[in-house]
C-alpha cells in the first residue's frame, strides 16, 4: 500500500444537489447531493479509483499484463483494460457468463481498449482459468499481474480512504453517504475514512459475505470498525437480477434529475436510500450524499435496456 499511485482520472468528481429527488423520496430539498463518480475516466465509475492503486503496485512490479475477473458486463473488467491501454500494457479479462451480441455493453468498449476476453461459463472454475491464463503468459515471456475480482483488496481500498478525504472537504456537515456494496472496497474506504456511522452500504448480492469482507478490508487500512450500516434488503434473486424496487428507483433518479442508474449496483442502491428514507434510517435535514459509482456500459448490456426499448417504442 505505499506504492504510489498512477493518475488515471482528475478528483474530486462534482458534488451536485438533487433537490427534485430528495422531495420525491421524502427528504427536504436541500438534504441530497449526488457524488459523481460515474464522470470519471473509461466511461465512469468507481473502479478507476482503486486501480489508480492496483495498477502502480503491478507497474512497480515490472508487470506487462493485467489480468482480472468478473461477470461478463463487469464494469471492473472494461476499466481494468481502459487502464492497461493507458499504461501501455495488454489485458486479459476472465470472465464469466455467456456473450450475447445483442446486448455488447461492456464487451464492445473492452475490444476497443484491446483487451483479450476469455470467457467462462456459469458454474465453470474461473480461478483455474486464470491460472491456465497466467501460466501462458509467463511461459510467453510475459509479466503478468492478477488483479482480484472488484479490485477490492486493501491497496485498491486506498482509492476510496482518499475519497472520504475529499467528502471530509466538500461536505464537512456530511451525515451519511450512501453507496452500493458489491465486492466491498468502495464501502471499506469510505467507512476507514469517514467511520462506519457515517457509511450506509446497501448489498448487491456480488459476495456471500459483505459485511465481513468489508470489515476485513478497513481494519486493513487501520480503521476501527464498529458496527456497520449495511443493508441486505435490496438483494431480490440475486446479484445481478434487477428488483422492482430498483426499478423504480431508476426511474424515479432519470425523471427527477436526469441521473442514470443502472440495475446491478446503483439502482439497487438508490433503493436502500428509499427504504431508508421511509423506515427512518436517513432523516430529513442532514446531509445525504448519494455516491454514483457508474456503470453505464453495464446497463446497456443488461436484458433491462431491451426491455426499457421496447417500451418506448410501444409508447411512441
Amino acid at each position: 500500500m505505499s506504492t504510489p499511485p498512477v493518475h488515471l482520472s482528475t478528483w474530486p468528481t462534482p458534488l451536485d444537489p438533487a433537490p427534485r429527488l430528495a422531495v420525491a423520496l421524502g427528504l427536504e430539498p436541500g438534504d441530497l447531493w449526488v457524488r459523481r463518480d460515474d464522470l470519471t475516466s473509461f466511461a465512469g465509475g468507481n473502479k478507476v479509483r482503486k486501480l489508480e492503486h492496483l495498477v502502480g503496485e503491478a507497474a512497480a512490479a515490472g508487470a506487462t499484463v493485467l489480468v482480472t475477473t468478473g461477470g461478463v458486463q463487469s464494469n471492473h473488467a472494461r476499466m481494468t483494460a481502459a487502464a492497461a491501454a493507458v499504461r501501455g500494457l495488454s489485458s486479459v479479462l476472465v470472465l464469466t457468463g455467456a456473450a450475447d451480441p445483442a446486448r455488447p455493453g461492456n464487451l464492445a468498449l473492452e475490444e476497443l481498449f484491446g483487451a483479450r476476453v476469455v470467457l467462462v461459463l456459469p458454474g465453470e472454475d474461473a480461478q483455474a482459468r486464470i491460472s491456465a491464463v497466467t501460466a501462458e503468459l509467463r511461459d510467453a515471456g510475459e509479466v503478468p499481474a492478477v488483479l482480484p475480482l472488484g479490485g477490492s483488496t486493501p491497496t485498491g481500498a486506498c482509492g476510496y480512504l482518499a475519497c472520504a478525504g475529499e467528502l471530509a472537504e466538500q461536505a464537512p456537515d456530511l451525515d451519511t453517504v450512501v453507496v452500493a456494496v458489491g465486492s466491498g472496497g468502495t464501502m471499506a474506504g469510505l467507512v476507514a475514512g469517514l467511520g462506519a456511522e457515517r457509511v450506509l452500504g446497501v448489498d448487491t448480492g456480488a459476495v456471500p459475505d459483505p459485511a465481513e469482507r468489508v470489515t476485513e478490508l478497513a481494519t486493513a487500512l487501520g480503521a476501527t470498525v464498529g458496527g456497520l450500516r449495511l443493508r441486505r434488503d435490496q438483494v431480490g434473486e440475486g446479484y445481478g437480477a434487477l428488483t422492482e424496487a430498483g426499478a423504480t428507483a431508476m426511474r424515479t433518479a432519470a425523471r427527477t434529475e436526469g441521473l442514470v442508474l443502472e440495475p446491478v449496483y446503483t439502482g439497487k442502491a438508490m433503493a436502500g436510500l428509499t427504504a431508508a428514507v421511509a423506515d427512518g434510517s436517513v432523516r430529513p435535514g442532514r446531509r445525504t450524499v448519494f455516491l454514483h459509482s457508474g456503470g453505464l456500459p453495464g446497463l446497456i448490456g443488461h436484458p433491462y435496456a431491451t426491455e426499457l426499448a421496447a417500451r418506448a417504442l410501444d409508447g411512441a
